[in-house]
């Protein structure tokens, strides 16, 4: 068991990412199941739901069995994002509004954005298949998240998020043409990914609406 905790702690960079990616949003989900004062079972729930939801839809599509299906570690991981949530809630007003969750939840997409591109990758599937599964395996948690509290996906309709993935996701591909190597392509793919939703956050980025376009009749 020690051996397989270091390998998914330490290992190649799918194990790193997927670590990095399950604790942050587990943390950041959780975090928003506490502001709407759901209980305990409800906090973990929307947890794990945000921190797996992607990668098992991931997964699904490159017909895998997934991961969080195969290792208890995956289970424990979110578990310590849930943890840290309900610390943070503690000693904290509004946990998921302070710069530790926003930056959490920058990383977490980054991770996951990265993670769903070495997948895609290994499968085989088209470029747009790698962007794409890159994209769901990023932002598909969140969107569960945000079901589970009652409320629309905020990636359909406000904030530049699932718009970091893509990039993220074109990166990894790009970097991949020009000759880099795996573990260099995954790199590209996070820092563009974490860059642009950070700079997304700090300078109040949105794609346009229809009506902002000026696109719809009045």
């Amino acid at each position: 068991m020690s051996q397989d905790v270091i390998t998914v702690l330490f290992g190649d960079p799918f194990a790193v990412m997927n670590t990095i990616g399950l604790i942050a949003f587990a943390l950041v989900g959780s975090s928003k199941a506490i502001r709407e004062e759901f209980d305990v079972f409800g906090v973990v729930i929307v947890g794990l739901a945000m921190a797996f939801a992607g990668g098992v839809t991931r997964d699904l599509l490159v017909t895998r069995v997934p991961l969080a299906l195969q290792s208890p570690i995956e289970i424990g991981l979110g578990l310590l994002g849930v943890g840290l949530a309900i610390g943070l809630s503690v000693v904290l007003s509004s946990p998921d509004t302070h710069p530790v969750t926003l930056v959490a939840d920058a990383v977490g997409l980054a991770a996951f954005a990265t993670t769903g591109a070495i997948v895609a990758t290994e499968a085989g599937v088209s470029v747009f298949g790698v962007v794409a599964i890159a994209t769901i395996n990023a932002a598909g948690g969140g969107a569960v998240a945000d079901v589970l509290l009652d409320r629309a996906p905020f990636i359909l309709f406000e904030d530049f998020y699932a718009s970091c993935a893509v990039l993220g996701g074109g990166a990894y591909v790009l970097a991949g043409a020009v000759g880099a190597a795996g573990g260099t392509a995954a790199v590209v793919c996070a820092v563009v990914t974490v860059a642009s939703r950070l700079a997304a956050v700090t300078y109040g980025w949105n794609l346009p609406t229809v009506q902002e376009l000026g696109l719809r009749r009045e």
